[in-house]
């Protein structure tokens, strides 16, 4: 057997993919299934600000890709919101702070849904938590995973929103982050009695190392699908 690390790619199905959204851009993705078998859920990525080196490769979010279909049977999708650069291409548009994004991230349901998807849960990391959390309760999701949650463009009444919002609210939050710790997080997501708040002791806004990545991972798979984790660390 061999351990898991960082540039471990386990068997799935990869599809280049491009959206369109309704505001005319197009963006760049890729979409990964389990090998013959359908997805029992859906992870959507959003990424961490791409003006700061953010985009849908950024290290959680590959790995995430190359490991959870095969490890936890779900499709993962990435794609690079509007303006950004990686690999795989770059989307049209430009970047706008979490305005225009909006749909991107319609777009990216959409797609799922259309595809016949099951079960999609929205995960952000840093700038993509933002997104999740402004645009998440617009629609049809079984939950959204907040990863890095800085909280620097999602209002208190976004944060409202999800009180009528039926989808759950997950924060995995570094004890270490320096936009915001677990004892802020307590105190500006409490607008949010339902939201499930994880703290992550010696982890940082990044998640460097692979420890992070298990314990990340970990929590994804236990919210959702219930039983599944830990992981396994080889194969």
């Amino acid at each position: 057997m061999n351990e898991i690390r960082s540039n471990t790619e386990l068997p799935s199905v990869r599809e280049e993919i491009e959206l369109h959204t309704e505001d005319g851009q197009i963006l760049v993705g890729e979409l990964s299934t389990p090998v013959g078998s359908a997805p029992v859920a859906t992870l959507i990525t959003l990424h961490p600000l791409p003006t700061h080196g953010g985009f849908m490769d950024s290290h959680l979010f590959r790995k995430m890709a190359n490991r959870l279909p095969h490890q936890l049977s779900v499709a993962v999708f990435r794609f690079n919101t509007r303006g950004t650069q990686s690999p795989r291409g770059q989307s049209t548009g430009q970047f706008d702070g979490g305005v225009s994004e909006k749909f991107d991230v319609a777009a990216a349901v959409k797609f799922c849904q259309d595809r016949g998807l099951p079960r999609l849960w929205l995960v952000g990391w840093s700038f993509g938590t933002e997104l999740a959390i402004k645009y998440g309760p617009d629609h049809a999701i079984e939950g959204a995973i907040l990863l890095s949650p800085p909280l620097h463009r999602a209002t208190s009444e976004d944060l409202e929103r999800w009180n009528q919002c039926p989808a759950q609210l997950i924060a995995l939050v570094p004890e270490l982050d320096e936009f915001l710790n677990p004892a802020e997080a307590a105190l500006r997501f409490a607008v949010v009695p339902k939201i499930k708040l994880q703290a992550f002791d010696g982890e940082k806004h990044l998640w460097v190392g692979e420890q992070a990545t298990r314990r990340v991972f970990d929590a994804i798979a236990e919210a959702v699908v219930p039983g599944s984790a830990p992981l396994p660390t080889f194969y």
